[in-house]
């Protein structure tokens, strides 16, 4: 079982769009594929397809469990639901993620998900998790629990000033709890050839020898559709420009 995580401290990067699209291009190639949603405004369980609603279980009350915000006994097992695309499972957010985080903090229960995945390790081959644009309790537990992390990167001086922070975070996180943790790559998203900035930004990630992937993903209206619709692009439409770079992003990882 192979666990990524989608990891930047700013928003407006993508993650969400990535995290999506990435385990959707999985499940469509034949990976058994668990999506987490770790961020409290639901943007990537939204995505997928899947609703949520006190009647079904979330990752919130998979924590919520470590505190006594939720007592029933269940499973890993429980807190993941089926979605409409054949391979494709998602472990939800919910909007009281926000309520029980400094509940979560103060009592170091930042291994509760790496220890929820080791239970279902046999029966997932991919492992995508979505988290909060910021360096939190949730980011630190994802990064815990993942074998390697990307980095989202949208050609903008902001992100360009924020990354070797955002490395040095989590270098520091992985000499203390996960020293198993690799970065697989930086992606290049909102990628405009055309345009000086882009190229520019990104000659400076590779000169400062960053791990930056080859594959560029561009900008398309066509994301909002899939947004709209709630179909990851590549079952949307597999054909459009933007599905093949997600495919062959994940062609590249799989390397």
């Amino acid at each position: 079982m192979k666990k990524r995580v989608v990891f930047n401290q700013k928003g407006g990067v993508g993650k969400s769009t990535i995290s999506t699209n990435l385990a959707a291009a999985s499940a469509k190639r034949g990976f058994k594929t668990l999506l987490i949603d770790l961020d409290a405004q639901c943007n990537s369980t939204h995505y997928a397809g899947v609703d949520v609603s006190a009647e079904q279980h979330s990752v919130a009350d998979m924590f919520g469990q470590t505190v006594g915000w939720f007592t029933k006994a269940l499973t890993a097992e429980d807190f993941i639901q089926a979605t409409d695309f054949d391979n494709l499972f998602v472990m939800p957010a919910a909007p009281t993620l926000a309520q029980i985080e400094r509940e979560l903090e103060s009592r170091y229960k930042m291994f509760k998900l790496r220890d929820t995945l080791a239970s279902i390790e046999d029966q997932f081959d991919r492992i995508y998790i979505d988290t909060p644009p910021n360096f939190n309790f949730y980011s630190k537990a994802a990064l815990i629990a993942a074998d390697s992390f990307l980095v989202p990167f949208d050609c903008d001086d902001f992100s360009s000033q924020a990354i070797q922070r955002l490395l040095d975070n989590v270098m520091e996180l992985k000499s203390d709890h996960n020293p198993e943790l690799t970065c697989e790559g930086i992606i290049i998203n909102q990628f405009n050839a055309q345009a000086n900035l882009p190229k520019r930004l990104v000659a400076e990630l590779i000169e400062q020898q960053l791990p930056v992937l080859e594959t560029r993903l561009t900008s398309s209206v066509k994301v909002r559709e899939s947004h709209s619709q709630r179909k990851p692009l590549c079952f949307l439409a597999p054909t459009h420009k933007l599905s093949q770079q997600f495919e062959a992003l994940l062609s590249e990882l799989e390397q």
